[in-house]
């Protein structure tokens, strides 16, 4: 799929182009891959910050559907020898000419035109993660409801049992702590990393999903093939607040389970849910016209990257508030998991099912729909992703 490759390389791709991004822009712009008025709007850009045009760039193709075409560009001779780095991509992207500059070179010196090899092409469609194990792994909700100013967030708890109904659907084993203080959330996610203490797991106010509720944790809990946390509470632009209002950064909760602090998850999938404002700002809508969008390679190494395996999904962009229903629960929470338990039915990956979530949320007004001029928007994102295979959950057949 062009929008995973995109989106898997989306980082190398605006590290690359940025270093000449006028000359990308002018590229697109003469494929047709962006209308006049998109060009004149992103051409604005460039006299302040050429990383700043070269995301807007890739995110307005992506929310076009023009992920395949840019591919193309990216592999056309003159784009490559603008950027010489973009040959070392690995764009796996099928029934397209451009399925990766290196790895058909490694294909016994096919070119560009020709088809990759099956074994290649079963390789990249087969890449999964194995996800064998039972209980599938475990999904933890950090739950914060009632803050330390009397304020309650209102709808949350809706969130949690949605989010402990489709994991334990999905096989996981299911825990919950709920209020946690900036430092308690530290402590648990560095207790969860290596659970060898119960007494601690208890302090921690941990329960587990039995039977259609939360109930006292029985035993120690063990990781399985995969990892999920899910974060429920306030939070400003890249961090979370305890009950207490401090606030705990987003990668120091992802951190805590890198392959250093966490060996059991090494080489294993770990997934970030991120239920937080990222900011105060309500974002606005707009009229559809408006919108912008070299070292030596060891290859097989039995060494494993500390930070690899990872997605971080957040209900909104940076700046913006992530809208909550004081009865039904936040819009981002109830999308994920109504799209988890189509996607996971028909066998999707977490990045197509996350896409869905986008596109389903993107298309919905919030606030007073009958007042153009008060009509809000909320547009989530999914981003750190460091995943080396599709990862895949499947509905427990026990």
């Amino acid at each position: 799929m062009a929008h995973n490759a995109i989106v898997r390389n989306k980082t190398i791709i605006q590290d690359i182009l940025s270093a000449d991004a006028q000359f990308i822009l002018n590229k697109v712009r003469e494929k047709t891959l962006i209308t006049d008025r998109e060009y004149k709007k992103l051409k604005t850009i460039n006299k302040g910050d050429a990383e700043d045009l070269v995301i807007q760039l890739v995110d307005t193709l992506n929310n076009k559907g023009r992920q395949s075409e840019f591919i193309e560009v990216l592999q056309d001779e003159i784009v490559l020898e603008t950027y010489p780095k973009l040959k070392d991509v690995e764009w796996g992207v099928s029934g397209s000419t451009a399925v990766s500059s290196s790895s058909l070179k490694r294909s016994s010196g096919r070119s560009l035109n020709e088809d990759a090899p099956e074994s290649h092409k079963s390789q990249k469609t087969e890449n999964k993660y194995p996800i064998t194990s039972k209980p599938t792994g475990l999904c933890v909700i950090i739950n914060n409801e009632n803050f330390h100013d009397k304020t309650k967030r209102s709808g949350t708890e809706k969130d949690a049992e949605s989010l402990a109904d489709v994991f334990s659907w999905l096989g996981f084993k299911v825990l919950m702590c709920k209020d946690q203080t900036a430092s308690d959330m530290a402590q648990v996610t560095k207790l969860l990393a290596d659970p060898e203490d119960l007494a601690a797991l208890k302090k921690c106010k941990l329960e587990e999903w039995s039977d259609g509720g939360f109930t006292s944790l029985r035993g120690l809990p063990q990781h399985g093939d995969a990892f999920v946390c899910c974060v429920l509470s306030h939070g400003k632009e890249n961090a979370i607040s305890g009950v207490d209002f401090k606030q705990l950064a987003i990668s120091d909760i992802t951190s805590a389970f890198n392959g250093k602090h966490c060996p059991a998850l090494l080489g294993k999938p770990k997934v970030f849910f991120i239920q937080a404002c990222q900011g105060h700002n309500l974002q606005p809508g707009l009229a559809v016209d408006d919108y912008i969008y070299p070292m030596p390679i060891k290859e097989d190494s039995p060494n494993h990257p500390m930070e690899a395996d990872f997605l971080v999904s957040k209900a909104t962009v940076g700046k913006y508030q992530a809208l909550r229903d004081r009865i039904t629960g936040s819009i981002f929470i109830q999308s994920l998991c109504e799209q988890l338990r189509k996607g996971c039915n028909s066998g999707e990956d977490i990045l197509e099912i996350l896409v869905h979530v986008n596109a389903d949320i993107s298309k919905k007004d919030f606030g007073k729909t009958n007042d153009p001029e008060k009509v809000w928007k909320q547009m989530p994102e999914f981003g750190n992703v460091t995943l080396t295979s599709k990862l895949v959950f499947s509905p427990c057949s026990s």
